[in-house]
């Protein structure tokens, strides 16, 4: 690990913990403590391994050999599913989306280690990027956060469905999930395209959602002429901000993707807490945990 690195692990690792110790470390084990007593997980394969519990699906789709793992656990299993698409790359404020979720990340992965509890982390973009099995220590959790803070993926796009296959197929037993996305995976009429992963989904694992966003994806006002991009297809257009209408169009449409995206996560009883790129994320966090409390 690089010197620069290495100061930016350590700087996330001082703020997180600090907060998870003195905020949220009640909070998050009234909220998520006693789930289940049981669990069953996936790791990659490890000389000596029996191969008669070779998980034959994860290997196919992670191209590398994984087997099953059963244990009995009085702890929690926590998994976040962490977005790494393109548009996590964008921020108008003090932070991009993709450095408040690294904090938000860490702050939940200090909260379940301090509740003794195996923290793991799936990154996906339009398909899975990589998994990290759940574990516990120090330098399980630094490892995670390292991730969080360099990992480059190979795609850019979005698919939250295939983020929660995965997680229903690797994670055999209930698990306590953390969604960490802008949730902007939706289809032409802004309905979400993973509902029906999340069906299945929700019958197995405890899911709960929160949503990263910069409020200029919501709401542009009148700066002119602006040159935009899709950080996800790199598509790059010209739009006329003075122009009352286009803002009323844009505005009307995020509007809509929104209010679909939050009814779905309601129908299945998923937890979700909105976080601005300008806001600070621990009203967000203590909001959370007090909503399952």
């Amino acid at each position: 690990m690089d010197n620069e690195l290495l100061k930016k692990v350590r700087k996330i690792e001082i703020k997180t913990r600090s907060l998870s110790h003195q905020i949220f470390a009640g909070e998050y084990h009234s909220a998520f403590k006693g789930r289940g007593m049981a669990f069953s997980e996936v790791r990659e394969y490890q000389y000596g391994d029996d191969v008669r519990n070779m998980d034959w699906n994860v290997t196919a789709r992670l191209r590398a050999p994984y087997i099953k793992v059963f244990e009995e656990e009085r702890e929690l299993t926590v998994v976040l599913l962490v977005d790494v698409s393109g548009s996590r790359f964008f921020g108008t404020s003090s932070k991009m989306k993709k450095d408040l979720m690294a904090e938000v990340a860490a702050v939940l992965s200090f909260s379940a280690s301090i509740n003794n509890d195996k923290v793991g982390a799936l990154f996906f973009s339009s398909r899975v990027e990589k998994f990290i099995p759940p574990k516990k220590g120090r330098s399980h959790l630094l490892r995670i956060i390292r991730e969080l803070i360099e990992f480059e993926p190979e795609e850019k796009g979005t698919n939250i469905g295939e983020a929660l296959r995965f997680l229903t197929n690797a994670i055999k037993k209930k698990c306590t999930a953390f969604l960490l996305s802008d949730l902007l995976d939706v289809d032409d009429k802004g309905n979400p395209r993973y509902e029906d992963a999340l069906k299945v989904a929700v019958n197995r694992h405890d899911i709960s959602a929160i949503n990263i966003y910069d409020p200029r994806e919501r709401e542009i006002p009148d700066v002119g002429l602006l040159n935009v991009m899709d950080g996800e297809t790199g598509e790059q257009m010209w739009v006329n901000t003075s122009d009352k209408e286009w803002r009323k169009s844009f505005k009307g449409w995020n509007d809509t993707v929104n209010d679909r995206t939050m009814s779905t996560l309601r129908k299945y009883k998923v937890d979700c807490v909105s976080i601005r790129t300008d806001e600070d994320y621990v009203k967000g966090l203590v909001s959370l945990f007090k909503s399952r409390g």
